[in-house]
């Protein structure tokens, strides 16, 4: 009983076109359709935000000599990776001495060789820096905060950040501080948060896009942004059918707030629908196309006949249905006839309408 109210009630507002697209396995497969069971979630309202990946100014080390002389040894280049304590120069003084006196220069900390001015042979002097260190097992990550949007983000806001140059999942960080001035051009404020790099993939300059967390609202119907469609005035989604295998109910939403790539629904929906992300947009395009009516769909999801609605047949309705199926047998077998009886009506007719036609030229030219 319960899913003959369901049905007569999907299929009293369908009209021409219906809301119910109906596929078969291989139509499912090809659109490589993913659903998504729409339910109450904390939802985050984000603001979007781009920046940079820099440096940490306190990270960056120097390398010098404190006298005069020339390197005779240079253990490291741009590019490497050294450890604290590590020679990485050795000087040999202008004093003079047999062999001349010698310092080594050491890595003041483990870092990433990120530029070279010494090379072997070459005169050293101590106002000239030989080698710079970073060490990158941290980073800044600069957001370019829209300055209307920054109210309400603070010290401690939680960020989800992307690197596109890297992809996989984003990284979570908090609002380290703000910068020291706004950008007017950008009409932006700076916010700078501190991330990890242990393996080094990281590197300044990359691009980073921010989704800030500027509140927190639980017990939330959300569904994901991609299983949306429509025009902003009529958004809709496709809903799996409860009962009919490979059908989808085209529903009408009304929603809220978006954020975190997921979408407040406030009206259309209940927990536990199972909506349709990957895929949506085709099934737009699919409509009736599928070859498959209602009927045929529930016929074949019941094992028994439904009338042409989707509706169940009554008693009176199916002896009517049987005894039709009886007539169309007995008219069938009834107007039976053999093969060349068929041939022989169908070339007379022809050259009958053949004559007609000569006959009536005849005639015009007569005239």
């Amino acid at each position: 009983m319960k899913n003959i109210i369901y049905f007569l009630l999907a299929v009293s507002a369908l009209g021409q076109d219906s809301n119910t697209v109906i596929l078969d396995e291989t139509a499912v497969k090809n659109l490589r359709l993913e659903t998504v069971v729409a339910e109450e979630r904390d939802f985050e309202r984000t603001v979007f935000a781009v920046g940079r990946v820099e440096e940490i100014p306190g990270n960056r080390y120097s390398v010098s000599s404190r006298i005069s002389g020339r390197a005779i040894e240079v253990n490291a280049f741009m590019g490497e990776q050294v450890t604290e304590g590590q020679v990485l120069v050795r000087v040999e003084s202008r004093q003079p001495g047999n062999p001349p006196p010698t310092i080594e220069l050491r890595a003041p900390h483990d870092g990433l060789i990120t530029a070279s001015h010494v090379l072997k042979g070459q005169p050293v002097e101590p106002d000239k820096d030989l080698l710079d260190i970073s060490d990158r097992s941290e980073l800044w990550v600069v957001a370019q905060i829209p300055e209307q949007m920054a109210a309400g983000i603070g010290k401690g806001t939680s960020a989800r950040i992307h690197f596109p140059a890297l992809g996989g999942e984003p990284v979570t960080a908090e609002l380290l501080r703000f910068g020291v001035q706004a950008n007017r051009d950008a009409g932006s404020v700076e916010g700078v948060f501190q991330v990890p790099n242990e393996d080094g993939r990281l590197l300044p300059g990359m691009r980073a896009e921010f989704e800030i967390v500027v509140d927190t609202r639980p017990g939330v119907l959300a569904i994901p942004e991609t299983a949306v469609q429509g025009d902003p005035a009529s958004r809709v989604v496709f809903v799996r059918d409860f009962d009919l295998p490979n059908a989808f109910d085209r529903v009408p939403v009304v929603l809220g707030e978006k954020g975190g790539g997921w979408v407040e629904v406030q009206e259309g929906l209940f927990p536990g629908d199972e909506v349709v992300t990957r895929g949506s947009y085709s099934l737009g395009f699919v409509g009736g196309a599928s070859g498959m009516s209602l009927k045929e769909a529930l016929d074949a999801a019941h094992g028994h006949e439904h009338n042409e609605d989707g509706s169940e047949m009554t008693a009176e309705q199916k002896a009517e249905h049987d005894h039709e199926d009886g007539d169309h047998d007995d008219h069938a077998e009834a107007s039976s006839a053999p093969g060349w009886v068929l041939w022989f009506a169908i070339s007379a007719s022809i050259a009958a309408l053949v004559f007609a036609q000569l006959w009536w030229n005849s005639q015009r030219k007569e005239a």
